[in-house]
């Protein structure tokens, strides 16, 4: 809610708030490996969190800058693959290396491989947002030319701007958008239902695996392979409906109205009910392990298409407020993702397998018509409820 908006500010950019940020993330990785008590490891968890969370709340925006709203979903549907699939390879990799080494190990990695693309972000990522770029530029014609009045849109921007507006811009508009536009805060609110689900339904796969069929600590990890291959497929049909239809949508100025980037999401909703039945019916000694695994791979098709609909639709329809809404995206996100599991094992203790994932597939149902309706009324509430969304299309 705070770096990600900062990247708006025309003088800083997007390539400072993840450069520096990822530099704290890496850093802190240290004192978290070293923790001495349960206390200590929440705090630098808790840091580590907060300094890392630009990568995922900037990264949409700045996929947006880079390219045409034609080609986006291209880009955001690579971009979001990582959000899908990073929770998967996680345990796939800290598994084995907690059974060999122990779980601060896990903690090593991490910051080995955040320490590489720390180095990659810094010799190789260009700044993406047109606005800064626009300002280095015009500072350097002016240094060469000696003109002290050449200044750009973006410069005079930020001179008048006050240091309560940037509070504000940093701090206030991500609440704002979130929480007083109604297509914003239907879909934060069912992409952080479906985070959520992803993370409570990832405490069963210790009871499925481990305790039913016997896996190990590493094995366990490879259980999560179903999910990685599930995003992986999707990928060849979603980016063939991309040109076949939703290109065709545009119009001669290059735009399309946000509504239309939302049929896949139609997929994507009765793909979480399928999954988390498929799952949590499978998920007996009797049944196959490979049964729940590949149930599993519904998840990821559900999170991909959802997750790529949502966020070009908010792209789409908050073309200058990009950064700010997607910030609000992740930070509900977020909090469902760490709040879900903390009643996870009980609820799969005390109604097994089969019926807690089937309480989380009727949850499921019930956000299935959120993308429906806002494919129906979603150009009425943007045009006549809405003080920030684009009403030109």
């Amino acid at each position: 809610m705070l770096w990600s908006p900062m990247s708006e500010i025309p003088y800083i950019g997007r390539n400072p708030v993840y450069f520096l940020t990822l530099l704290v993330f890496v850093v802190f990785q240290v004192p978290t490996a070293l923790s001495v008590n349960f206390g200590m490891l929440l705090a630098f968890r808790f840091l580590t969190g907060f300094f890392g969370s630009p990568v995922l709340a900037t990264g949409g925006a700045s996929v947006g800058d880079m390219y045409a709203p034609r080609k986006r979903a291209y880009g955001m549907a690579v971009w979001g693959i990582a959000a899908v699939c990073g929770p998967t390879m996680g345990p796939l990799i800290g598994g084995f290396a907690a059974q060999a080494e122990g779980w601060t190990w896990t903690i090593w990695e991490l910051m080995w491989l955040s320490g590489f693309c720390l180095a990659f972000i810094f010799f190789f990522l260009p700044e993406t947002s047109s606005q800064n770029i626009l300002y280095r530029r015009t500072r350097r014609l002016r240094k060469l030319t000696g003109n002290p009045n050449l200044k750009c849109q973006p410069e005079i921007m930020a001179e008048h701007m006050t240091g309560k507006e940037i509070l504000l811009m940093t701090m206030v508009r991500p609440f704002t958008l979130n929480f007083t536009e109604p297509m914003v805060f239907l879909l934060n609110l069912y992409i952080a239902l479906i985070y959520g689900l992803l993370y409570i339904w990832f405490e069963s796969f210790v009871i499925v695996f481990v305790e039913i069929h016997g896996f190990d600590l590493g094995q366990q990890g490879l259980a999560y392979l179903g999910i990685f291959v599930g995003a992986l497929i999707t990928i060849p049909p979603f980016f063939t409906y991309l040109y076949l239809v939703q290109e065709k949508q545009f119009n001669d100025r290059g735009e399309i109205q946000p509504e239309k980037r939302l049929p896949p999401a139609f997929v994507g909703a009765f793909c979480v009910p399928i999954c988390l039945f498929w799952f949590g019916w499978s998920a007996r000694a009797d049944v196959h392990w490979i049964m729940p695994i590949i149930g599993s791979g519904f998840f990821s098709i559900a999170a991909t298409l959802l997750f790529n609909s949502v966020l070009n639709y908010l792209a789409d329809a908050y073309p200058d407020h990009v950064a700010s809404v997607l910030a609000g995206n992740d930070v509900m996100r977020s909090a469902f993702g760490a709040g879900f599991p903390l009643f996870a094992n009980a609820m799969y203790k005390d109604l097994g397998v089969a019926w807690a994932s089937s309480t989380l597939a009727f949850l499921g149902i019930a956000f299935i018509p959120i993308p429906f309706v806002l494919y129906i009324y979603g150009e009425r509430l943007r045009k006549n409820y809405s003080r920030h969304a684009r009403k030109d299309i």
